[in-house]
């Protein structure tokens, strides 16, 4: 819990609609006991291992922190976008203080949701929808990207290789943003290093994951970024069979730290996963959450940057030296700082 205070103290100094009281509740307060928090996935699951996961790992901390009965927190799943609304609607039917929405994906049916619903306290991260009773969390994935592009052009240098790549999940600006971050990143380091860009058909597709990894892996590249979610399991399915079987290849994981998804045996190292590019969608559901039970929600737009450590790298990263995280970190300050501006358009976009 000590790490959600801390963040909390900078967060909520970047929110742009209100400013709120940090203190956490109390174990047993009345409010925070009663209140009751809904999540409906897109269509990669509940434990996607990505970005569904981490958002319900920082309802289930919220729980935990305040001692919310088990049944005052649940999720519901989706096959398909129509599943939206109807997941959305039976957990406002249900009495749920805050209903949480996870994606972009979301957007429309949020649009719909909020109006139908006006008095529900609505949580959407990763875009905007203007209504009173939406409170949006946006990141700069940019940012955070770059870092991991840092990472992933010092150990190709170290290796000898001079070609990384990037998977995403769809071709649109949200998920360009990774991939800008990431470019400039490798770029910062070795301007001369290639990188091979594939997107994928979605977010729900691991095998098409696993298969554009090896795709890229087979033309030499050396470290892969993914922000493809459930698609990139795929992908660090790849990197791991091949690090099985004695091939020098890595993966960086993104949204919450994948280090122990990218775990396998028979290797030098524990897992796969070079670093991770962390989203903290905890936290931004940790915080409305306590906004809710302290009845101080409102409707607006929150980013989490890397100024306020709502993007970075994790606290621990085996597969990395200390004299890079050095590095990594400097150059995080000089981001922080407004030293340094990661441009969220990639240079193929421009061109």
């Amino acid at each position: 819990m000590k790490r959600y205070l801390a963040l909390l103290l900078v967060a909520v100094m970047a929110f742009s609609v209100v400013a709120c009281d940090t203190s956490t509740p109390a174990d047993g307060d009345s409010d925070a006991a009663q209140i009751k928090i809904g999540l409906v996935t897109d269509t990669g699951g509940i434990d996607d291992k990505s970005f569904n996961q981490g958002t319900w790992e920082g309802i289930k901390d919220y729980a935990d922190e305040v001692g919310l009965p088990e049944e005052n927190i649940k999720f519901l799943q989706s096959t398909s976008d129509a599943d939206y609304i109807p997941n959305l609607t039976t957990l406002a039917e249900d009495g749920m203080d805050l209903v949480v929405a996870p994606g972009y994906l979301f957007e429309v049916a949020i649009k719909q949701f909020a109006a139908d619903f006006p008095e529900q306290k609505i949580l959407f991260i990763d875009a905007v929808v203007d209504a009173p009773n939406v409170s949006n969390a946006v990141f700069a994935e940019h940012e955070g990207s770059f870092l991991v592009g840092v990472a992933a052009a010092l150990k190709s240098q170290e290796a000898g290789m001079n070609k990384v790549g990037f998977i995403g999940g769809a071709d649109f600006d949200l998920i360009q943003k990774f991939e800008a971050g990431f470019e400039q990143g490798v770029k910062a380091v070795a301007p001369d290093m290639e990188l091979t860009v594939q997107y994928a058909t979605g977010f729900d597709k691991p095998e098409e994951g696993q298969t554009l990894a090896s795709k890229m892996y087979d033309e030499g590249v050396y470290v892969i970024y993914h922000a493809a979610g459930g698609t990139g399991n795929g992908a660090i399915k790849e990197a791991k069979d091949r690090r099985e079987k004695g091939e020098d290849v890595w993966i960086i994981g993104v949204d919450k730290d994948q280090y122990e998804d990218g775990k396998y045996t028979g290797g030098d190292v524990e897992s796969a996963i070079l670093t991770s590019m962390i989203k903290r969608v905890d936290l931004a559901a940790y915080v409305t959450a306590e906004k809710v039970a302290k009845g101080e929600f409102e409707g607006g737009t929150y980013e989490y940057s890397l100024k306020d450590e709502g993007v970075g790298i994790p606290e621990e990263n085996p597969n990395l030296t200390d004299e890079w995280v050095n590095q990594i970190n400097d150059y995080g300050e000089k981001i922080a700082n407004d030293e340094i501006e990661v441009d969220p358009v990639p240079s193929r976009v421009k061109e």
